[in-house]
């Protein structure tokens, strides 16, 4: 009875000692998107978040923590315990961009946020109204110039990728191009339809619809090789432009997160993107898969946002904090 009641201590004793481990890993991993529900972004974190839970075997929630133009939900998973149970999903400006931009940013993009993977990108383009004679980008040029009162474009909103993007344009090409901010790509197209204006700069997939209508014409896409949606427009480079640009959706965790916990986590997204299904999922959302390195999203991360830096400077673009 001595020994079968010792053996019993220690087979319990074990038991109780895994608990800790056991609690740990059912302790939901959870990804702050720091934007509002619904659109592409959104989407993405969720099909994330559900692919993640099967291949972690780990509950996976999102939650929307909106804010600051996305700083306050950047701010919380900085001050989240670096345990690899909580991720962030965020588009490319405030990581890259908004250090440009804000005197007080709140964080260090770099200092505080340890990189997981990149997961998908998306790209830019250049439309204009019906009215407006230019069939190629050089042709627009070269109305602009001849009609400088034209010289006026639209982008979703002030302070965004389209719109250094546009400046990036304006400067090689030695235009004096005015700037006109909307509140969101829909306003702006029903502009450009209308002819209320003669370009607009927005993400790709929101020119879609209307260009294969034929109610508007894309001149040129921003990344360095051909949309998938638009194959057959060339890019700003192949235009006779040397610039180029994209936007793109990364995961990253608190500083310090252990790098074994970042390469589980990596597995999982990456591995996640892979999937046919989960393609599909994102070319109907308008994005490009990717899955990245954590090397290579931080390489991505620092070299945009040298890329950009000029832009947003010229663009004169001062945000209500």
């Amino acid at each position: 009875m001595h020994r079968l009641s010792a053996i019993a201590t220690v087979v319990a004793a074990a038991f109780f000692s895994t608990m800790p481990a056991l609690a740990q890993s059912s302790e939901p991993i959870k990804i702050i998107f720091p934007y509002g529900a619904g659109g592409s972004g959104d989407g993405l974190a969720r099909l994330m978040a559900e692919h993640l839970r099967i291949s972690l075997n780990q509950p996976v929630i999102v939650e929307n923590r909106t804010g600051a133009q996305g700083r306050i939900g950047i701010q919380a998973v900085k001050s989240a315990a670096p345990d690899g149970n909580t991720m962030l999903l965020t588009p490319i400006a405030p990581v890259s961009l908004y250090q440009h931009v804000y005197k007080a940013l709140g964080y260090d993009p770099v200092k505080d946020l340890a990189p997981v993977a990149q997961v998908a990108t998306f790209d830019f383009s250049l439309a204009v109204a019906p009215q407006v004679p230019a069939k190629t980008l050089k042709e627009l040029v070269e109305w602009v110039k001849a009609n400088p009162t034209q010289g006026s474009y639209g982008t979703p909103a002030a302070g965004t990728l389209p719109h250094f993007f546009a400046v990036s344009f304006a400067r090689a090409a030695g235009l004096d191009l005015r700037h006109v901010s909307y509140r969101g790509s829909a306003a702006a197209m029903t502009d450009l339809i209308g002819g209320q204006i003669p370009i607009v700069v927005t993400t790709t997939s929101d020119v879609l619809e209307n260009h294969k209508g034929g109610k508007i014409r894309v001149l040129a896409t921003s990344d360095a090789t051909r949309s998938p949606f638009l194959p057959d427009i060339p890019t700003f480079k192949e235009a006779g432009y040397n610039i180029q640009g994209s936007g793109w959706y990364g995961f990253f965790a608190p500083a310090g997160t252990p790098p074994d916990a970042i390469a589980r986590l990596n597995k999982g997204l990456v591995g996640a993107v892979q999937k046919k299904e989960v393609q599909e999922r994102l070319l109907a959302f308008g994005l490009q898969p990717t899955g990245t390195t954590a090397a290579e999203l931080r390489r991505i991360q620092v070299e945009d946002s040298k890329m950009w830096e000029p832009a947003v400077k010229a663009s004169g673009f001062t945000p209500e904090q």
